[in-house]
């Protein structure tokens, strides 16, 4: 795509600015647009080679100058806004059965049958049951031996750790006052085994086995009462370690995401106060450029309160961002610099914190044209493989980081956060007078 020339036209004198501006101009509260409708957009930039446009707004009058400095406060006090306000960490962990909307008995021998098949329990308990139904069979002549062993075996796995995780939750351990439910628990074990071992062999006319004879039943009795608190117990940590892993991961995230807020928040006024203080200058100046450079400040604040609580917006939002601030540093001097975008189309979806990029166009203005270093600004986008390459060149030797200076601290810091060990950001000399910073992330969206 050749690149276009768009030659700035003469711009208009502004009437001399009235003290008082009519009410029904200015409008009131919120809803008052800022922009007047009939605002032209004036091509003020120097010679500007890009695939996006750049739109700077001119006010045809002093009414819509006044009316975008109200326009452009309201928006600073939103934009700060977000930086007083607390974090809320609202974390929603569902893994806990007897919190679900499933029955609580229905949950915990769900549950428990799950945790029995894992295999670290499932491969003990088989090793116990295989070998004494083999000897349960050996040392009987019934022929009912083997499946009473393996009833008796598998009534004590379903039975035992569902009824102590129902009688015992872990809200609720045994103490003082328990006694009730330890004697449900005792009596039920008693009963099931005494059941499957004496009563139903008399019914089904089955003869003594190994594990019908007194003795037996007696050590059965204590296993189901010692097994079933065992089970249950080691279940019952393990969801419990479960839950509070996933509690965790999901506290780290929103910690995350607090921290990233609280960069962003702190990153916000940075920008303003950086802007203000050079439109300040511009108003002892030439007042013209300083109008336009508010009007432009106020259509790239609307566009950065869309990502004030986004965690993500696509790359071509944020570079229309920083193109947009390359603009109202044009409106002073278009024949400092000139600005040249080589972006790929289709760029992709491609996610990136909101206003990652700000500091560092910002940073190439300040330090570059601004600092009267001639030259051509250049913002290049390549896409390899997996990861996307930003780079911003700029003229002017690089000088090492200024003390002092928090923009590209927080940039790295972001990018930490955002893209735990999987982006980069470098800012390093482009030949011997000129500066290059180097932003690569993953194509997928951030953490």
């Amino acid at each position: 795509m050749p690149p276009s020339t768009l030659a700035p036209p003469p711009l208009p004198l502004l009437p001399e600015l009235p003290v008082t501006p009519p009410d029904d101009v200015l409008g009131s509260g919120d809803d008052a647009s800022p922009v007047p409708p009939h605002a032209a957009a004036v091509n003020a930039s120097p010679t500007i080679t890009s695939r996006i446009p750049v739109r700077i707004m001119a006010a045809p009058s002093s009414v819509a100058c006044y009316r975008e400095v109200r326009g452009t406060w309201r928006a600073v006090s939103r934009l700060l806004a977000p930086s007083s306000r607390g974090v809320h960490l609202d974390v929603d962990i569902a893994s806990n059965p007897q919190t679900s909307g499933e029955p609580p008995l229905a949950a915990i021998v769900r549950s428990t049958v799950r945790g029995l098949l894992a295999p670290r329990r499932a491969i003990p308990i088989a090793l116990v049951v295989v070998p004494l139904t083999i000897i349960q069979d050996a040392y009987s002549r019934d022929p009912l031996a083997v499946p009473l062993a393996l009833l008796m075996c598998g009534s004590f796995l379903l039975v035992g750790p569902s009824l102590w995780r129902t009688l015992f939750p872990m809200d609720r351990p045994p103490g003082i006052g328990s006694a009730p439910r330890v004697l449900v628990y005792a009596a039920v074990g008693a009963t099931l085994v005494l059941g499957i071992g004496r009563v139903l062999p008399d019914l089904v006319g089955a003869g003594t086995t190994f594990l019908t004879t007194k003795p037996s039943l007696a050590v059965c009795v204590a296993l189901f009462w010692v097994g079933g608190w065992g089970l249950a117990r080691d279940i019952e940590l393990e969801e419990h370690l479960e839950r509070e892993r996933a509690r965790a991961t999901a506290l780290s995230r929103e910690a995350d995401h607090a921290q990233l807020l609280a960069l962003r928040s702190h990153l916000d006024p940075h920008f303003l106060f950086n802007t203000l203080n050079a439109i300040a200058e511009w108003c002892r100046e030439d007042g013209l450029v300083a109008e336009k450079a508010i009007l432009q400040l106020s259509s790239m604040l609307r566009t950065m309160m869309t990502g004030i609580h986004a965690t993500t917006w696509p790359l071509t939002k944020e570079l229309e961002l920083a193109q947009a601030l390359f603009a109202m540093h044009a409106i002073r001097d278009p024949s400092l610099f000139t600005v040249t975008f080589d972006v790929p189309e289709p760029l992709g979806d491609v996610g990136v914190p909101p206003m990652l990029l700000l500091p560092l166009a910002e940073n190439a203005m300040k330090h570059g044209p601004l600092a009267r270093h001639k030259g051509e600004v250049v913002v290049r986008v390549t896409l390899v493989r997996d990861v996307v390459r930003i780079e911003i060149t700029n003229p002017g030797a690089f000088r090492g980081p200024r003390a002092g200076g928090s923009g590209l601290t927080i940039v790295k810091k972001r990018l930490a956060l955002a893209f735990p060990e999987r982006a980069t950001f470098t800012i390093e000399p482009d030949g011997e007078t000129r500066t290059r910073a180097t932003v690569i992330v993953p194509c997928k969206d951030p953490v």
